[in-house]
């Protein structure tokens, strides 16, 4: 149990890095990453990792500290992340959890399924099968054995769907039914929860300048280095924000104005799904939606001095 942690969750460009900064300084916190994509180190710009500058100002905790051939899951981050933020509190430092993986902060906030470990053979022969087939047919298989997980399962997500199908293979029970049994929270004490949710015209705003500004920098050669790592193209890093795109640019199969393009719409489409999520699932957190940084810092503070 920790004393105190403040959980920052938002859509991709919403301004949580910066007030996760802002927030830990004023608290005497260190900052914990709970994005998906910031995990991966090959990719620093693409996801939108904190900078060397905010890094030396503030100590960060789990942002490029797995490689991309190595597939996260919500365990895995939850394990990690539950062993940085009991430290950064055993040193009196404030735990500050800021990302946009709403499946991270359900699995800190409310638990993991207590899923049996599923055989390395199991899981290869599943994946390998998902990738003979298909996600699309993999996914029909999925419907026929769990339809309650392939209802809300992307046609297109491999990587879960093939999770589904290797469960169910390996336990002889459905994903789903696991998802319903003996969760319990896997951090506990007082938690300050705050969902940023700016308006969403202003979102798309953001999300297409900071793409423009990614592209200024260095973001296509940190795709070509990437692609030329050989990885599969089914592992998540690989369907990164502005990774299909612009590697499709550097195959010859599309002019660099459509990936930009792309990936734009790729990123207010995700921008877009995360305020769902955050709208459906995260009812009881805070919701901070002020356009000023300013004034969102301010009524963070009150909420926390509460």
């Amino acid at each position: 149990m920790v004393e105190r942690a403040v959980l920052i969750a938002g859509p991709t460009a919403s301004g949580k890095s910066a007030l996760a900064l802002a927030l830990a300084e004023r608290l005497g916190g260190e900052i914990v990453n709970a994005d998906s994509m910031q995990l991966y180190r090959e990719l620093r710009l693409l996801t939108a990792r904190p900078g060397p500058e905010d890094e030396a100002r503030i100590p960060h905790h789990l942002y490029g500290v797995l490689p991309g051939d190595r597939p996260a899951s919500a365990g895995i981050w939850t394990r990690l992340a539950l062993a940085a933020i009991e430290d950064i509190a055993a040193r009196g430092r404030v735990p500050i959890v800021a990302g946009g993986t709403g499946l991270y902060f359900r699995a800190l906030t409310e638990g993991l399924a207590p899923i049996p470990d599923i055989p390395a053979d199991v899981r290869a022969d599943v994946r390998a099968e998902v990738a003979a087939t298909g996600p699309e047919r993999a996914h029909a298989r999925l419907a026929d054995l769990d339809p309650e997980l392939a209802a809300v399962l992307r046609p297109s997500d491999p990587q879960r769907i093939a999770r589904g199908l290797e469960v169910v293979r390996a336990t002889g029970r459905p994903l789903s039914l696991w998802q319903r049994e003996g969760q319990v929270p896997a951090l506990e004490g007082s938690l300050i929860k705050v969902a940023l949710a700016p308006e969403r015209e202003a979102l798309y705003a953001r999300c297409d300048a900071r793409f423009d500004t990614m592209m200024a920098g260095r973001a296509l050669d940190e795709v070509r280095v990437l692609v030329a790592l050989g990885l599969d193209p089914s592992l998540p890093i690989m369907k990164a924000l502005g990774v299909p795109p612009l590697a499709a640019f550097l195959a010859g199969q599309m002019p660099l104005e459509e990936a930009v393009f792309r990936a734009k719409a790729d990123t207010r489409a995700y921008a877009k799904r995360q305020a769902t999520w955050i709208n459906n699932q995260m009812i009881t957190w805070n919701r901070i939606n002020t356009k000023d940084s300013e004034s969102i810092l301010s009524e963070i503070l009150s909420i926390v001095d509460d």
